[in-house]
This record gives C-alpha cells, structure tokens and sequence, in this order.
C-alpha cells in the first residue's frame, strides 16, 4: 500500500509547484509542468523564461497539452490503493464522465463561466474528453449562443471561443451554426479586441476554421471590422500559432473579390512587409507570401505593396532565401507589380535594391521549379531595356540576363 506522497514517481511532479501533476503541458523547451503551475508563472512579467531551462519564451505562447504523460499518471493513479496519502491528488486524475460533461454543458447554457471554464481545459486536457464532449447533442449551439449573447459577460463568451476553437467542428455544424446565428462575426470581432491574448488567438482559430470550410452565410456577413481584427493578430505578433491562423484565414478569404479590397483596406499589406522584415520561421513567410500574392491580384493590394518603403525590396529578398514554395510566392508578386504597377520609379527601385539581380539568379538556380523560372523570365523580358541599361546592374547579373 502507498503510505506517503513521496511515492509519487519523480517525472510525475510538476517542477514548481512540487505536486502531482493533474494537467500536463508541455514548453517548446521541451520540459513538462501542470498547466496551472506554469500558467500563474508566465502570468507575471518579468518570467518569460522557462523556469527550467531558463531559455526565454515568446508573448502569448500556447501550452500544448502532454496527453502521453496525463496517460500515465491515471495509469499509476488507477494502481494507488485507496486511502493512501495521495489519494486526494489522485481523485483529481479520474477521467471525467458523459453525466459530468452533460451537467457542465447544462451550466454553460446559462453562460457561467465556471462550466466554460472547465469545458475548455476538458478539450484541451486529452482525446476522450475532447471527444466526449463534441459527441454531446447541441454543444456547438450552446456555446455560439453563448459567443452571441450579448448580455452574456465579457469572460463567459472568452471561454466558451476557446471551446469551440478546441473542438473539431462538422463542416455541416459549421454551416448551422452560422446560418442561426447571424451575429457571430461581430462576438467575434469583440473578442478579437480583448487584451487578452489568449482569447484572441482562440477566436482568430476558429476565424480560420470557418474560413476554411467558406460557410457562404459566414462569408456573406463578413465584416470590415472583423478582417481588421484578424490583421491585427498578424500585426500584433500575438503568438506564432495565432500568426499562422491569422494568415490561413486571410488566404481563405482573399478569392471573394470584395472582401480581398477590404483586407487590403484593413491595413493587410503593411502588416505582412512588416511580418516580413521580421525575418519570420519558414512557414510564416510562406503563409505571409501566399496572402500577398493573393491582395496583389488586385490594383489596391499593388498600390498598397508599391507605396512601403520596403514593400517590393522585402519580397525580392525572399526569392532564393527561405524555400522554393516562398521562392514562387515572391516572383508571382513580382511580376504582379511589374505587370501592372511598373512606373519609371518602381522600375528604378527594383533595380536598385537588387530585385532585378535576384530574378536572373532565379533563371539558374536549382532552387527554383520551371513556372517559377518561366515567371521570372516573363518579368526580365517585361522591361529588359530599362534595367539592361541601369547602372545599378553590375555584370555578373547582365551576363545572366535573358537574351
């Protein structure tokens, strides 16, 4: 029989707070802690570190949930005898039941925050639970309504987006819910504004998931205010999975014409030059040069690129630098702008800030697929006696340059 706490397997206790862990996370530092343990650590300002490994740690971080580890504490839970001294910590670990998820469920109707609350690390905390609770009849109505109320506080309609973003909806779910409730875009742009990043990150993901399924009701009543929300995420660098959501949103909805210029008016594509000039992860460029590939199909989107002072260096500079995926975004937008934007100046400021140079590199580069190629060579040709002719062209480049 277990007689006393310090029974507990070592690789079970949370390393701050010295207990058994009930909700394993994991840092992208790779060590785990219990969620509320690290949760009231990062709280604080001035620890933006790991307590472990003190590696520094990026605002707004998403704790991922460390189900293999939760698995083998109920395990070793199940085996404890009972009335031992970790007993009462252990009751913690019983996995939760149908009734206790349809009673919470009952609660959150009325819009407690408690229930949400609760709901929310039930999805989070490990796959059974997450699946009972998408298996509940009328789940996702609850929480929308809940999302909708608008005599519902602020907390209450946080969490209950933090739900829904946890929860794999059915795209016919999906279709309902935004047809019976007409106001979602707009609980959602409330929320998008929330100071707290958390909850932002959770409504600009499930921003992305209705993207992605193109719900025609969603996408109908989509609002100017509510894109400017989700390009503030990207300008706001609230975490990088928010980033990303953020991005695959914006890219879902730039084919629907008007609401591409409405992106672009949202201050879109300063916010991605800007994400650009920050020199992001490779699949954060690739995202954000898909989205400006997409706004510069448009002549605000150009208008837009061309008018940053850094706009067209920024995506020249991409081109042979981060992958072959970003390598054909960046010549695309390229050949958008001298296509269709090429003034006397922007023409100068390609060749000057070596745009030109990068794009007879293309021509070589093993890096680079055929269309991408064939589209740098469309652009060279495009305005060959004007840049053939600059001095900024050294050599080198004019010796690549297409006959």
């Amino acid at each position: 029989m277990a007689s006393a706490a310090a029974e507990v397997p070592s690789y079970f206790v949370c390393p701050i707070s010295l207990q058994l862990m009930r909700d394993p996370v994991t840092l992208p530092t790779g060590i785990s802690y219990d969620r509320a343990a690290i949760a009231r650590w990062l709280a604080a300002p001035a620890r933006r570190t790991c307590p472990v490994t003190r590696q520094p740690l990026e605002l707004g971080l998403e704790l991922t949930p460390n189900h293999t580890l939760r698995r083998l504490i109920q395990s070793w839970a199940a085996s404890v005898s009972p009335g031992s001294a970790v007993d009462e910590e252990v009751a913690a670990l019983r996995p939760v039941s149908s009734d206790e998820v349809a009673s919470l469920l009952s609660d959150a109707t009325a819009a407690q925050v408690g229930a949400l609350r609760r709901l929310r690390e039930l999805a989070a905390e490990c796959e059974d639970s997450r699946a009972m609770l998408e298996s509940q009849d009328g789940v996702f109505d609850v929480l929308s309504r809940v999302v909708t109320n608008g005599s519902a506080c602020s907390t209450a309609r946080e969490e209950a987006v933090g739900v829904l973003a946890s929860l794999r909806i059915p795209e016919q779910e999906l279709v309902g819910v935004s047809t019976r409730h007409g106001n979602l875009a707009e609980s959602l742009t409330a929320v998008l504004r929330s100071s707290n990043l958390q909850s932002r990150a959770h409504a600009v993901q499930l921003v992305r998931t209705l993207a992605d399924a193109v719900v025609p009701a969603w996408v109908i009543d989509l609002n100017t205010e509510l894109l400017a929300e989700v390009v503030g995420v990207v300008r706001d660098r609230v975490s990088t999975r928010a980033t990303k959501a953020s991005l695959h949103a914006l890219a879902a909805l730039c084919p629907y014409g008007r609401h591409r210029v409405k992106i672009v008016g949202a201050g879109a594509v300063a916010a991605l030059v800007e994400l650009l000039l920050d020199e992001p992860e490779r699949r954060v460029c690739e995202l954000a040069l898909a989205v400006l590939d997409r706004l510069c199909t448009c002549a605000e989107g150009r208008a837009e690129l061309v008018a940053h002072a850094a706009g067209v260096a920024v995506v020249g500079k991409k081109v042979l630098r981060v992958s072959e995926a970003a390598s054909e975004r960046a010549v695309r937008v390229l050949r958008s702008v001298a296509r269709h934007a090429a003034t006397p100046a922007v023409l100068q400021e390609m060749a000057q800030c070596g745009v030109v140079g990068k794009l007879c590199l293309a021509l070589r580069s093993e890096q680079c697929g055929v269309k991408t190629k064939e589209k740098a060579h469309e652009v060279l040709k495009l305005h060959c006696r004007v840049w053939r002719a600059s001095p900024c062209l050294s050599p080198s480049f004019l010796a690549l340059y297409p006959s």
